[in-house]
């Protein structure tokens, strides 16, 4: 099939990586040739092109997006012509932090508790609800710890609503909580549905940068109940493709945080760490072809991520256990340039193995 992808970051770079063995052709829109993807397959960029969608859309057989921030009218005219997966509900759902919140309580999944925000006032009023301290974040396109202030005292309520610049803001108590893990699953076109191990994330300035897989000391019965959630979401919304949860490990038990539709940081580990990658089952799940095998491969897997700066990459390639993979991004701060997967099959030659790569880790 001729495969469309609205963006042309690093996940459609991945996605195509892994779809061309499958014999699929790829197709990208993106704002510049020299975006990521852009040597991978038919580049349509508004630098050549001011209608590079329709002729996207002309390309394809099938389409899908790297980003929920993805214009959700652009979605919904192109599937007029061409079916975009996963389809435009869950592309409505998902970027926006209010609605997610509002699906997760009508489905019983366990969140935080939360105010939607449009002014001083009301965010005074939130923070007397929900007390302190609290998250304040932007209702759509924060990413990687962006458009979020941590409000700790009522003294920082008008810093706080001054950060979101007038944007409607969603107010989220915190969560005391031992870990975050995310959970990666995949629904196909004829419903069957496909989970990965439960993995744990460690972040840094709201930036990932060290995912273990599958996370340690999970029992089967929160893999479950993840998995619970999981099914729950793709099939309330249709969803085909990869779906990914955000979730944080209570004392009470998992306590999901936000999703995305789409491949995920925290799944790259899979590309040499589970039998079939997330990105090859995405691109299986929305081409109509069976689903496959999402165990790990080895016992222990990780994901570095290169952030900023490339960094000492020779550290990796002399490792037999290490596998580097760059995005030809250029170099700027918080910037995600690659990833370094490493697998193992011991908990002590994977310590030993991050402990090799300590450079790429912030302090």
């Amino acid at each position: 099939m001729k495969i469309g992808v609205l963006g042309a970051g690093q996940l459609g770079r991945m996605m195509a990586i892994s779809g061309y063995p499958l014999n699929h052709q790829f197709g990208f829109s993106g704002n510049s040739n020299n975006e990521p993807s852009a040597l991978l397959g038919h580049m349509f960029a508004l630098e050549d092109n001011a209608d590079n969608v329709e002729s996207l859309v002309a390309f394809a057989d099938v389409i899908t997006y790297e980003s929920e921030n993805t214009d959700v009218e652009v979605v919904r005219e192109i599937n007029k012509d061409v079916q975009v997966y996963p389809g435009e509900k869950s592309l409505f759902i998902t970027q926006h932090r209010g609605r997610e919140k509002a699906l997760f309580d009508q489905l019983s999944i366990p969140c935080a508790p939360y105010q939607m925000v449009n002014s001083e006032q009301d965010l005074i009023d939130a923070v007397d609800n929900i007390g302190l301290p609290a998250i304040l974040k932007t209702a759509t396109e924060g990413y990687d710890g962006k458009g979020q202030f941590l409000i700790r005292e009522t003294s920082q309520i008008a810093d706080a609503w001054k950060s979101m610049n007038g944007v409607e803001s969603i107010l989220e108590g915190f969560v005391n909580f031992k870990r975050e893990l995310s959970l990666i699953a995949v629904r196909g076109i004829d419903n069957d549905h496909k989970y990965y191990p439960l993995v744990e994330n460690t972040h840094h300035d709201g930036i990932l940068r060290l995912t273990i897989a599958p996370a340690q000391a999970i029992n089967s019965e929160v893999q479950k109940t993840a998995e619970h959630y999981m099914q729950t979401l793709l099939d309330e919304m249709d969803h085909v493709g990869v779906l990914t949860i955000e979730l944080f490990e209570t004392e009470d038990g998992l306590v999901v945080n936000e999703m995305a539709p789409r491949v995920h940081n925290s799944g790259h580990w899979s590309i040499e760490g589970a039998n079939t990658s997330q990105f090859e089952n995405h691109v299986r799940a929305i081409s109509g072809m069976p689903l496959g095998d999402t165990s790990p491969t080895h016992p222990f897997s990780a994901m570095i991520n290169i952030i900023g700066e490339i960094g000492p990459t020779d550290l990796a390639l002399k490792m037999s256990n290490a596998h580097l993979h760059l995005y030809d991004k250029a170099e700027r701060a918080d910037r995600k340039l690659g990833h370094i997967n490493i697998t193992a099959n011991t908990q002590s030659e994977l310590n030993a193995s991050i402990a090799t790569l300590t450079d790429f880790l912030p302090n």
